[in-house]
């Protein structure tokens, strides 16, 4: 999940709390299900689902809806589905772009839903590698700022996990790493007793564009339009807000 930009801060002005629930634990029994398919249903001898399971522990997803979804993806229940991987390539307003990332049982399906919340949001469906290559894969964690926690305390827990940089943000640190490093990262802070609010896989870029005001509410359409899709598994962008626009856009809502 995209949760690491400030985008994460816009998830308060949408509507139906529960609905969304529904769909963040949708999202991660998905994810589980792959990773019990491609891995087996161990978690000790499958990464990616242990990796799968931690983060759906860390959202509350129930252990019973967990169980489940291990047994059905490993094939134990006799209904397992077969899910595909896609990144659809996206263009925003002012120049800013989006990478999403897509778990579906149905291409064709995806790629019609996916356009056409684009198209009717202002967007653009991009040609593949036109939006990609501004973009790289890392591990994300996101440490909250809290009393006694410095950034130097922080890289300390986590500097013999291979982290490339931790940056200090304007609520809490991000802490950056290659994504087989990610486990590594949050093993680390737990064991030195610092809390961190989400782990992810993301796609990151050094080619930042700062949003005003409006093209920020642009923007905001397009990725909720897309969020709202029940394929889709994470947004990733390179679309920027400053604290003024971010303070503009919270006396609006």
């Amino acid at each position: 999940m995209a949760g690491h930009s400030k985008w994460a801060n816009t998830k308060h002005r949408k509507a139906a709390v529960d609905a969304k629930r529904a769909k963040i634990n949708a999202r991660y029994i998905k994810q589980i299900e792959v990773a019990a398919r491609n891995g087996g249903p161990d978690p000790d001898g499958n990464p990616a689902l242990a990796l799968a399971v931690a983060k759906a522990k860390k959202e509350s997803v129930p252990n019973d809806n967990i169980d489940r979804a291990i047994k059905r993806g490993a094939g134990l229940t006799g209904d397992s589905v077969e899910y595909e991987e896609i990144t659809y390539e996206v263009r925003g307003p002012a120049g800013s772009a989006l990478l999403v990332e897509c778990l579906t049982d149905n291409r064709n399906r995806a790629a019609a839903e996916v356009r056409t919340a684009v198209t009717r949001s202002g967007g653009t469906v991009a040609d593949p590698g036109s939006v990609a290559y501004m973009f790289q894969r890392k591990g994300v964690v996101t440490v909250p700022k809290a009393e006694g926690i410095a950034e130097d305390d922080v890289l300390a827990a986590v500097l013999e996990a291979g982290v490339e940089d931790v940056f200090e943000r304007e609520e809490h640190f991000e802490v950056q790493s290659e994504p087989g490093d990610l486990q590594d990262v949050t093993k680390g802070l737990e064991e030195a007793g610092i809390n961190y609010d989400s782990d992810e896989v993301a796609f990151i870029s050094d080619m930042k564009v700062d949003l005003e005001l409006d093209d920020a509410k642009k923007f905001l359409r397009l990725h909720d339009a897309i969020d709202d899709l029940d394929d889709v598994q994470g947004i990733h962008t390179n679309a920027d807000l400053s604290a003024e626009t971010m303070a503009a856009l919270d006396a609006e809502s």
